[in-house]
């Protein structure tokens, strides 16, 4: 990254736009999933770009900053052959930032004004008597900031504000303090992401004999290079020799008239930001999030805490109960209604279908038991193995972000799993052919018993009034009305006894299919309350990590 920007390369404007729209896209997909604390570099550098960006683009802006003493007032007031900023030894002796402008100010003022210089401390560097002797330096903006070791905090906090603003930064050292652990430290170290619009120049070189600047030079290239600085331009200049700033003004010029400093300040500030954000996307995006053993388990515990085999309990309850009141035996049918059935007890579709609420009511209300403790705690579990299974390979505060997605919805649980239950086809709505048959043969039966007996009555009733009785048929040596009486009775029994057992593999059945259909509708409202907002944080991990990668380019 650090080679493609280069101080003899040119940055595209049009590429430098796309790595910051990465940025926007990538504070986009963090947003609320990871602490702002850690998004401040990114954020500020997204305002500041679009702003500097959108102002001009013929203008350049250069601090010199430096030390008490380090001459930089005396190269600001050589520099524009004028005397515009105080010259002292005194700490602090630059309270504030002084601008002179090259070249007509249009643009200039809207800059200066962004940068915060004052007004009264602008100057304009045009002057009908320098004739074409300043045309190379026009569009420069040259600041003369506040020393960085100033004795007053507020001197201190101005220039750290003013080098995160400018487009390239000349620091000026002296012979005497050039090794200073403050300018090295807490400066210099920090702008080695910056080093193509780093300049140094180790000022009033006059104060040395001709034969120590090279020895300084060289021990403070070394200090340069361990600060990661290495091929930064460094240069010896002297403020009180006519010739003295001709390598530092050559610079200057150069940099004016490639138009480039701004861009490439901005592409070093993207870099910084890229490379502190990279921490947050180190792990590749999870796939097939969580595993299927995980899900299964939430499944189970979801299940549980539904109520899922009370239900199922209930319908294998009702199927026999159901199916009892249709196919047994007719004369003892009655009793079987005094019963509930099952499945109404819970408030689910009854024998009708219907239940024991409006049926326009929004909200399904069962009496499906309320989950026990042990249930709650292994639901609190299973989602605490969904978002540790679904997070453990991603950076730290993405662990967290898919915890806090996990239980998002926790309190809604109770209510969509109640109506899940409520809204499931427990295949109950309709009575199975074989039932109506075996009902219609037992009402048959019923009928030859009660045809039998009324005909023996009718006998018995004749013959106590002294009428002729009735010529009983036959069957073999069975009168046909005992026959009837019997066989109806006896048939009605047989064929309720070889039901019964046929009902009761039915009404498993009928608990499987149920078990099953609940399980998917538990399983759905498992996915959309804990396992999609998961995958939501993923997805958005995924888009943060592309992001970052596509501003890294």
């Amino acid at each position: 990254m650090r080679e493609a920007f280069r101080g003899d390369q040119r940055v595209d404007a049009d590429a430098l736009v796309a790595r910051l729209d990465a940025v926007r896209r990538f504070l986009d997909a963090v947003d609320g999933e990871v602490p702002d604390s850690q998004l401040v570099g990114a954020h500020t550098l997204v305002e500041r770009a679009g702003t500097r960006l959108a102002l001009s683009r013929d203008h350049t802006v250069v601090a010199l900053a430096g030390a008490t003493g380090s001459g930089k007032s005396s190269l600001f007031n050589a520099l524009a052959r004028l005397e515009l900023s105080p010259v002292g030894v005194r700490r602090p002796t630059t309270g504030v930032a002084h601008a002179c402008v090259w070249g007509p100010l249009d643009g200039g003022n809207r800059l200066l004004d962004w940068v915060g210089v004052l007004p009264r401390h602008r100057f304009v560097r045009e002057s009908a008597l320098d004739g074409d002797d300043e045309t190379a330096l026009h569009g420069l903006i040259l600041l003369d900031l506040p020393d960085f070791d100033s004795v007053q905090r507020s001197h201190r906090l101005e220039v750290d504000r003013l080098l995160g603003l400018v487009d390239l930064v000349v620091w000026v050292v002296d012979p005497q303090k050039y090794a200073d652990r403050l300018i090295h430290t807490s400066y210099l170290r920090e702008f080695h992401r910056h080093r193509d619009v780093t300049l140094v120049v180790l000022n009033q070189a006059d104060r040395l004999p001709p034969a120590e600047v090279p020895r300084v030079l060289a021990d403070l290239r070394r200090l340069l290079d361990a600060d990661g600085l290495d091929g930064v331009p460094l240069l010896a200049t002297t403020a009180v020799q006519p010739t003295g700033m001709d390598g530092l003004r050559e610079a200057l010029e150069r940099t004016v008239a490639e138009r480039q400093a701004a861009l490439r300040r901005l592409a070093g500030d993207v870099d910084t930001v890229v490379d502190d954000l990279a921490e947050l996307v180190t792990a590749e995006v999870p796939r097939d999030l969580p595993d299927e053993t995980t899900v299964r388990s939430l499944d189970r515990a979801l299940a549980g805490a539904a109520g899922v085999p009370a239900v199922a309990a209930a319908v294998q309850g009702a199927y026999r109960h159901r199916a009892g009141a249709s196919t047994g035996w007719p004369l003892v049918r009655g009793w079987r209604k005094l019963r509930p059935d099952p499945l109404r007890r819970l408030h689910l579709p009854g024998p009708s279908g219907d239940v024991d609420r409006p049926e326009e009511s929004l909200v399904a209300a069962t009496s499906v038991p309320d989950p026990t403790v042990a249930q709650r705690s292994a639901v609190g579990l299973a989602i605490r193995a969904v978002a540790d299974r679904s997070g453990a390979a991603l950076p730290a505060p993405w662990q967290s972000a898919v915890t806090t997605a996990a239980r998002s919805r926790l309190n809604d649980l109770p209510d969509a799993l109640d109506r899940a239950v409520a809204g499931t086809d427990l295949g109950m709505d309709r009575r199975p052919l074989w039932w109506r048959l075996v009902g219609g043969l037992q009402r048959l039966l019923t009928l030859a018993a009660l045809a039998g007996l009324g005909w023996l009555l009718l006998g018995y009733a004749l013959r106590a009034l002294g009428l002729p009785a009735l010529d009983n048929p036959r069957v073999g040596e069975v009168p046909l009305p005992t026959l009837l009486l019997l066989g109806g009775l006896l048939a009605g029994l047989l064929v309720a006894a070889v039901t019964r057992p046929v009902v009761r593999w039915a009404a498993r059945r009928a608990r499987q299919r149920a078990e099953q259909r609940l399980t998917t509708a538990v399983a759905e409202v498992g996915d959309a309350y804990v396992l999609e907002p998961v995958r939501v944080v993923v997805g958005r991990y995924g888009r943060a990590r592309e992001a970052l990668r596509d501003a890294a380019r």
